[in-house]
């Protein structure tokens, strides 16, 4: 139908404002006007009640969401040691690589050959043997050879020592002794930061972290034998054990135990729950949001400033006095990596959250983006309609469901990000572009009233001349008696 002109618009809103007059001056000769003290001093009493309420609102959410913050590394340790210390998969899983890096091995091979030489006397036997030989008689010239194989003979046991250490400690074997301890009694394994001595891995009351070495002595004597070499009889059961570290900081893993038992399960989701009532409790939530996700993405980050740090001070703790800085630094890396990816998960997660709030929030360049992004959509749509690409009826029920859409798709992805387990950076990254790509796609299949022409339209969306005011744009309205359109 034809378009009104600007003289019909300005008729028709003339004729609306004095049909709202004719209302207002027949509700004041119903009930009367009121007082004017009176409607003021309601007024202000409300306008200070709501000022009054938005304050403490926004104390109550920067409480909220700064405890929240500053309990999360609490939350993240006692979560990880539950994980790592308390399934016996996971625990396995941190600790058995140890056996197998190279730097532990080296560490591992020189103790149990010094172990071995402290106990077994290889030159004296060596001496003792040659010495027999000379007592039968030797003519000179034997003797004098004699005594120039003494030396290297003592030597060559020495070597082959070393050598079986070494072979024993590099193969499978040893590999296969150090996982099927920990796998075969987790018992043990938590035993390790109980001070059981029975344990593979054993906490001293003085805060020393070891491991026993008792089981590849035992092999390495037990190779011996099996090569023919006599000695490896004389060696006897050596009780002896690495120092992985002397620091009170090890007695605190006992603590950070018994807390991760404790708190390790629930403590996280508190932590959650509190971020979110802060940004509920919000007076402007969309802000709250934009500003708890960089505090977040603040706190990971520090936190793993924290973790590096911490790096430092083990590996300078623990060596060279106690063990090379190579063994320390492939001990500490295993023991922190699930921790560490998942800092940097939250740390990504926060950034992302951030970034999304603020492109839905209500400052002026969000605003500009979105509009800028309605019409790129809008662009997009229309030209696939010019070329006959619709999405018909199907187009029409996404753009009439499309908010709900929206909150499924957020808290599906929401859900994704809490259950894994543990959270990694792909899995924050992925499932955020996953989420984008399914928003985009509803975009660009909805169909809005405003893209369809009028022959496709519903009913309910046609205007009808019939219908006193049908005619005026969908933007158009009178707001209560001051004659200003919006």
């Amino acid at each position: 139908m034809a378009k009104l002109t600007v003289e019909e618009l300005e008729a028709r809103l003339a004729r609306l404002e004095e049909e709202n007059a004719a209302l207002r001056a027949a509700a004041t000769e119903a009930t009367g006007p009121p007082a004017e003290g009176a409607t003021t001093a309601v007024v202000v009493d409300a306008g200070g009640g709501r000022r009054r309420s938005g304050r403490w609102r926004s104390v109550l959410s920067a409480v909220l969401v700064v405890l929240a913050l500053v309990l999360m590394p609490v939350a993240a340790i006692s979560a990880w040691a539950r994980l790592e210390l308390v399934d016996t998969d996971r625990f396995v899983a941190t600790f058995a690589p140890l056996a197998e890096d190279p730097a532990v091995q080296a560490y591992v091979a020189d103790t149990v050959t010094t172990a071995i030489d402290e106990q077994v006397d290889l030159e004296g036997l060596t001496s003792d043997v040659f010495d027999g030989v000379r007592s039968l008689g030797l003519p000179p010239r034997a003797e004098q050879a004699l005594a120039l194989l003494e030396g290297p003979a003592a030597q060559g046991l020495q070597a082959l020592v070393s050598q079986i250490v070494d072979r024993i400690v590099t193969s499978e074997e040893f590999a296969d002794l150090w996982a099927g301890a920990l796998r075969v009694s987790h018992q043990q394994a938590i035993a390790a930061i109980q001070g059981d001595p029975d344990a593979a891995l054993e906490i001293g009351a003085t805060g020393e972290l070891s491991i026993q070495l008792g089981p590849v002595i035992d092999a390495v004597k037990q190779r011996l034998i099996d090569r023919g070499i006599g000695f490896a009889e004389a060696i006897p059961p050596i009780d002896r054990s690495i120092v992985i570290a002397e620091s009170d900081a090890f007695t605190l893993v006992q603590t950070v135990y018994a807390l991760a038992v404790a708190v390790g399960t629930w403590l996280p989701w508190v932590v959650l729950a509190m971020l979110v009532a802060g940004v509920l409790v919000a007076r402007r939530r969309a802000n709250a949001v934009v500003w708890t996700a960089a505090g977040f993405a603040l706190t990971a980050a520090l936190f793993a400033a924290g973790v590096g740090i911490g790096r430092l001070f083990f590996v300078g703790t623990v060596s060279p006095s106690i063990m090379p800085s190579a063994a320390a630094d492939a001990l500490y890396e295993h023991v922190i990596a699930t921790l560490r990816s998942t800092i940097v998960a939250a740390l990504v997660l926060g950034l992302l959250t951030a970034v999304i709030a603020w492109c839905a929030g209500p400052s002026r360049p969000a605003r500009s983006l979105r509009r800028f992004s309605t019409a790129a959509f809008g662009a997009v749509r229309g030209a696939g309609e010019r070329y006959g690409v619709t999405t018909g009826a199907f187009g029409r029920w996404l753009d009439q469901w499309r908010t709900a859409l929206y909150v499924v798709i957020a808290v599906v992805a929401a859900l994704v990000v809490l259950v894994s387990r543990p959270l990694t950076t792909g899995t924050v990254v992925t499932t955020v572009l996953v989420a984008l790509l399914v928003l985009l796609l509803v975009e660009l299949l909805r169909r809005p009233a405003t893209d369809m022409p009028v022959a496709d339209m519903p009913v309910a969306d046609v205007p009808s001349a019939d219908r006193s005011g049908d005619d005026l744009p969908a933007e158009a309205s009178v707001v209560g008696g001051t004659g200003r359109a919006t």
